[in-house]
């Protein structure tokens, strides 16, 4: 026995009800023809308020130009997760990430529907989070607020031609539609969360949160409930709050350096990656999540389990899927690209003109070794173009550090020519003795030491830790 038409059309509505996303659909003149009951809440008007009446009618703060449906009709062409915040007729914050797509019978586009899914509750959770992390931070100077980033990186973004580099992504992209966890090695500044936003918007939960939280920015204290969540009570002025699992459920948890977890606290992370289940701090009742887990570090992962800030157990079952990002010294072939691209970013910034680089600076710039990375890399550019009064960056341009002269002092070391060192290997040399000299006036002060030789802090203990000083 067939359904009538009458009742298929109920079913349909029976269905399109439960979906827990607002639902709105105009046709090809304007007029609403559907509007359930999470879009009028959304908007705080009732369905009847809406449907048979004229878009711009119900909403005179919308345009032609400004409403997604109309525009959708008018091109034919669908709107992707575009993010939408406003306040309802009802004075409510809405935060919403709509998806506008035609609806094409035989060619011809007769509406256009949207669907919005409402994620103000995350929003307001996490700005709840972000409240609790400054009020601690004021009182007590160390504790660095919870973000909750949006994800704005794509694999498109990752400038590169490098083969290596292209093989990783190419790697990467198979495994962003699995949900295995990930573990990243790069060095600071290599680009690691580019990788892993990539990673995520390539994913079937691209749609879900994507919530990133550097673990060496928060006190090992506030660790745990930044992580699990509290309840009420359960230690002085904490709140029933939702951690970062509950807060990424249905998207990605991307925890950078990882390694500088207490060791009791990756036990409770390794527990949370073998069966989901999570327990907010001071609370007896546990419950579910479904969230993927990225994790990165700018040590080796060898250093780290010699040294014993990482756990075995935990890098074994985090280590399904190794990413290791090339530093930027072996991708030299990408500087001139990532250095166009910069120049542009920052003419927008500036409102500059700048049509490139001198082919002397572009050398000076080659022949840097680059243990900031990218973000290094980033800054000087930026650095420039704060100074640039050419049509192209010019040697002078450039910060100093990236050209070090070496003052001549009674005992500083004096390499021989006769030497059968190679002149990279001799000028290591005096480096290393430069910085052993510098280290010793200032007492081993690494920021004193780092002006004294004129270059950043996070370069000298780059260099440091390279020469094992």
């Amino acid at each position: 026995m067939f359904a009538s038409h009458t009742d298929t059309n109920e079913m349909l509505k029976a269905i399109l009800k439960s979906i827990d996303e607002g639902i709105h659909v105009v046709n090809n003149n304007g007029v609403t023809i559907y509007y359930n009951e999470i879009a009028a809440e959304h908007d705080g008007l009732k369905a009847e308020e809406v449907i048979g009446r004229p878009l711009l009618e119900v909403f005179p703060s919308l345009s032609t130009e400004s409403s997604t449906m109309l525009t959708v009709i008018e091109t034919g062409n669908p709107i992707f997760n575009q993010h939408q915040s406003y306040r309802n007729v009802k004075g409510k914050l809405i935060d919403t990430i709509n998806t506008t797509i035609p609806i094409v019978v035989k060619g011809k586009v007769l509406g256009a529907v949207e669907i919005a899914k409402d994620y103000s509750r995350i929003k307001q959770l996490s700005d709840k989070l972000i409240d609790l992390q400054t009020k601690i931070d004021r009182r007590q100077q160390k504790a660095v607020a919870v973000k909750d980033d949006d994800a704005h990186y794509y694999f498109n973004d990752i400038i590169t031609s490098d083969s290596h580099m292209l093989k990783l992504i190419e790697k990467a992209k198979k495994v962003a539609k699995t949900s295995s966890p990930v573990f990243v090695y790069g060095e600071t500044g290599t680009g690691k969360e580019l990788l892993v936003q990539s990673i995520h918007h390539a994913s079937a939960i691209t749609h879900g949160p994507f919530i990133s939280q550097n673990c060496a920015a928060i006190p090992a204290t506030l660790l745990e409930s930044t992580l699990f969540g509290t309840i009420k009570g359960s230690f002085t002025g904490s709140e029933n709050r939702e951690g970062l699992f509950e807060l990424a459920h249905g998207g990605t948890l991307f925890l950078d350096e990882i390694h500088t977890l207490p060791y009791d606290l990756q036990a409770k992370l390794l527990r949370v990656l073998e069966d989901g289940v999570i327990r907010r701090v001071g609370s007896n009742k546990s419950f579910k999540t479904n969230v993927r887990i990225l994790v990165a570090t700018n040590e080796k992962p060898e250093t780290l389990l010699q040294k014993e800030t990482l756990r075995k157990d935990l890098y074994y079952r985090l280590n399904v899927v190794s990413l290791a990002i090339p530093p930027l010294r072996e991708r030299k072939g990408d500087l001139e690209a990532l250095i166009y691209s910069f120049i542009e970013f920052f003419n927008k910034e500036f409102g500059k003109n700048v049509k490139g680089i001198d082919q002397k600076a572009f050398h000076l710039i080659r022949s840097y070794d680059w243990p900031g990375n990218i973000r290094e890399l980033r800054h000087c550019i930026e650095s420039a173009m704060n100074l640039v009064e050419s049509d192209y960056i010019q040697e002078e341009d450039l910060p100093n550090n990236l050209n070090i002269s070496i003052p001549e002092k009674k005992n500083a070391f004096s390499p021989s020519l006769s030497s059968k060192e190679s002149l990279k290997e001799v000028l290591a040399t005096v480096e290393m003795n430069l910085i052993k000299e510098k280290l010793s006036e200032t007492n081993g002060n690494v920021k004193e030491a780092a002006k004294g030789l004129k270059i950043p802090r996070q370069t000298l203990q780059y260099k440091i830790s390279k020469y094992e000083l």
